[in-house]
C-alpha cells in the first residue's frame, strides 16, 4: 500500500532559494518526500527540512494559507501579529488585520538560514600549499577598519572621491602593499574591524539611528564588491603565511552585515585548513600569539578608557598567560595610541575618504592602513603603513624606478 500523495503549495515558491525551489518542485513532481529525496540524491529527511525552512520563512512574511494568512507583508518588514475574525458556522475569515514591523527578532536567524542555503552550491576554497619559508614566531595583523564599502563621496565637497570602484582598488592595493612590506610570518590576521559596509541593508540608512547615508549603487553590487575585497585579502595573505585568521567585526554601520559575512567566510574556507574565522557573537574579539595578546573592538559600544578592564575580565585566561597585550579599535576614523597598565590600545584611522556628513562637520584625519608585526615573545616588533597617495600609478612607477 502506498502512502497519501503529497502536494506542496506553489505559493511557497516565491520564498525559496534556487536549491529549495528545486526540492519543492521535486516533491510536487514525485508527490512524496521520499520520491524527491531519491530523485535528487538527498538524505531522506532533507526535502522535509527544506520545506520546513521555506514554510517558516513564508510565515515570517505573512504567508501561511493553512492559518488563513495569504497576503504577504511589504519588503523589509515581517509580520508582527494577526487578528482574524471568524463568524459562527463559517470556516472562512470575515475580517483580518495584519500588523507588521521591521525584521528584528528573526533577522539573524533569517540571515543564517539564507547564507546556509545560498552557500550549498557555492564552490569552496580548496586546500592550498605554502611555497615559502616563514618566521615561526611572527604574526602580521593587517587592519581594515571603517572602509565603508558602498559609501559615496564627491571630491569637490569632501576633498576626495570615494565609491565602489575606488574602494576596491585602494583597499586591495593597500593590502597587497602591506603584505609585501611585512615579513613572511607563520600567521596573518586579516582584521576587518567593523563598518566595512556603509549600509546594513537595502535602505541607505544607519541601522540603529536611521540616519540617511550617501550610498553608491545598488546594495547587491555593494555586497559583491565587499566579498571580492575581503576574499582577495585572504587569498593574498595565504601566499605569504602558513595560516590566516579572519576577523569580521561588528560595527555600528553593519550590525547584521557582519553576521552574514562571518558565516559566509566560514563556509567559503571550510575546506581550507590554513584559514580560520574568529566566531564570536559578542563584538569583543581576541587572539593569542604566544606571550602576546591581540584583541579587537570596533569602538562603538565602549570608549577606549573602558577597554583594558573589559578585556581583562572578558578574556582572563589569555590576559593571565601573556606579557604583551594590544587592543585594536576604530570607529572614530583617526589614529590614537595610549599605553595603560599592562596593555596598549591602538585606535586606527580609515583609508576611506570622508563623506559629506563628516566634511560638513569639519572632521579631518589622515587616511591610512597599517600592518603590525607581533613576536610571540616580544610583542610589537615592526609596523608598515600605506596611504592612498602611495597607490596611484605614478607612485608605483616611482617606487619601481
Amino acid at each position: 500500500m502506498t502512502g497519501p500523495r503529497m502536494r506542496v503549495d506553489p505559493g511557497l515558491y516565491q520564498f525559496c532559494t534556487v536549491r529549495q525551489l528545486e526540492v519543492l518542485e521535486a516533491i510536487n513532481k514525485h508527490r512524496s518526500i521520499a520520491g524527491a529525496a531519491k530523485a535528487l540524491g538527498l538524505t531522506k529527511n532533507a526535502p522535509a527540512e527544506a520545506l520546513k525552512q521555506v514554510e517558516k520563512k513564508a510565515a515570517i512574511f505573512g504567508y501561511s494559507p493553512q492559518h488563513d494568512l495569504t497576503h504577504t507583508v511589504a519588503p523589509g518588514f515581517v509580520a508582527k501579529g494577526h487578528s482574524t475574525l471568524y463568524r459562527d458556522g463559517q470556516a472562512a475569515p470575515v475580517l483580518q488585520w495584519v500588523k507588521t514591523k521591521r525584521d528584528e527578532a528573526h533577522q539573524e536567524a533569517t540571515i543564517r538560514a539564507a547564507i546556509q542555503a545560498l552557500m550549498q552550491d557555492t564552490p569552496r576554497a580548496a586546500p592550498s600549499t605554502l611555497d615559502c619559508v616563514v618566521a615561526a614566531d611572527l604574526c602580521n595583523v593587517i587592519t581594515l577598519t571603517d572602509v565603508h564599502v558602498g559609501a559615496y563621496a564627491w571630491g569637490k565637497e569632501t576633498g576626495a572621491d570615494w565609491d565602489l570602484s575606488i574602494a576596491e582598488r585602494d583597499v586591495t592595493g593597500a593590502v597587497s602593499h602591506l603584505l609585501a612590506a611585512s615579513p613572511k610570518a607563520d600567521t596573518c590576521v586579516i582584521a576587518q574591524l567593523g563598518d566595512y559596509l556603509h549600509q546594513d541593508g537595502l535602505a541607505a540608512v544607519t541601522p540603529i539611528s536611521g540616519h540617511n547615508l550617501d550610498s553608491d549603487s545598488r546594495f547587491s553590487k555593494v555586497v559583491a564588491v565587499a566579498i571580492r575585497i575581503l576574499r582577495a585579502a585572504v587569498d593574498m595573505a595565504l601566499q605569504r603565511h602558513a595560516r590566516v585568521v579572519v576577523l569580521i567585526a561588528e560595527g555600528n554601520h553593519d550590525v547584521a552585515g557582519s553576521v552574514w559575512l562571518r558565516h559566509m567566510f566560514s563556509l567559503l574556507y571550510e575546506r581550507e585548513p590554513r584559514v580560520s574565522v574568529i566566531d564570536s557573537e559578542l563584538p569583543y574579539y581576541c587572539h593569542q600569539h604566544g606571550l602576546t595578546m591581540i584583541a579587537w573592538h570596533h569602538g562603538h559600544l565602549k570608549n577606549i578608557d573602558k577597554l583594558p578592564l573589559l578585556f581583562a575580565a572578558q578574556f582572563p585566561a589569555v590576559w593571565g598567560s601573556t606579557t604583551k597585550r594590544y587592543i585594536h579599535t576604530g570607529h572614530l576614523h583617526h589614529k590614537h595610541e595610549k599605553e595603560y597598565s599592562g596593555v596598549t590600545v591602538i585606535q586606527h584611522p580609515t583609508i576611506a575618504a570622508r563623506d559629506a556628513f563628516a566634511a560638513r562637520g569639519g572632521w579631518l584625519s589622515d587616511r591610512e592602513m597599517t600592518a603590525i608585526t607581533y613576536s610571540s615573545n616580544f610583542g610589537q616588533v615592526a609596523r608598515a603603513t600605506v596611504c592612498p597617495e602611495m597607490l596611484t600609478d605614478s607612485a608605483t612607477e616611482a617606487e619601481t624606478a
